[in-house]
């Protein structure tokens, strides 16, 4: 791709560094920009630069937070004897976005994955322990929910929580598994459908 001008190429360089963004599309917004007025640009790089520098985690759960203990620990409203352990931000976001759940969360960080190196000190799973045995203002940790991805890692990174939660004789428990609303049984993987059988319901009319 020929430029006509370096610094258009450098900021296309820049962007297409970002997920799931080309070379063609960090054109057009590269263009975009320059067409804005200067403080448009000024305004979105400052907030790139606040975004990478000031956030900072919670100290509790470890999700995103601007302050020290983030808004969800700190609010009274949520249910304190119930954690909905995920792998990362993204699993908070999206449970969130349901308005089904009204407890707290924990963030590992990550799931364990020997190919990759990563045990079970390489993620939040210390701290997890601690919340339980520490509980928050004083109230007890009744349910531990594992929402972990559906995959091997996951899988194992929930049976190791999983063990040491019964041991100290914790409630565990695991979202769902099955077909998605508007599935077809024939495009569905055999584990899903598998799980989704063993898990049944009862059928009420």
């Amino acid at each position: 791709m020929n430029f006509p001008s370096r610094l258009i190429e450098e900021a296309v360089t820049e962007i297409s560094r970002l997920p799931g963004i080309g070379k063609k599309t960090a054109l057009r917004l590269s263009l975009h920009l320059l067409k804005q007025h200067e403080s448009v640009a000024s305004s979105l790089a400052q907030s790139i630069i606040d975004l990478r520098s000031k956030t900072s985690y919670c100290k509790i759960c470890h999700n995103i937070s601007d302050t020290e203990v983030c808004s969800t620990c700190s609010n009274p409203k949520r249910d304190r004897s119930i954690i909905c352990v995920v792998e990362d931000i993204p699993d908070v976001l999206a449970i969130e976005n349901t308005s089904q759940y009204q407890g707290l969360y924990h963030v590992l960080g990550g799931v364990i994955s020997p190919i990759q190196g990563r045990g079970p000190e390489d993620i939040h799973i210390s701290s997890l322990m601690e919340r339980v045995n520490t509980p928050l203002d004083g109230e007890t940790v009744k349910e531990i929910i594992l929402a972990l991805p559906a995959t091997m890692e996951g899988d194992t990174t929930s049976f190791f929580i999983g063990r040491k939660l019964e041991a100290i004789g914790i409630k565990v428990s695991t979202i769902a598994r099955g077909i998605p609303v508007g599935g077809e049984l024939e495009f569905t993987d055999e584990v899903t459908l598998g799980r989704s059988i063993l898990t049944r319901t009862n059928y009420s009319t």
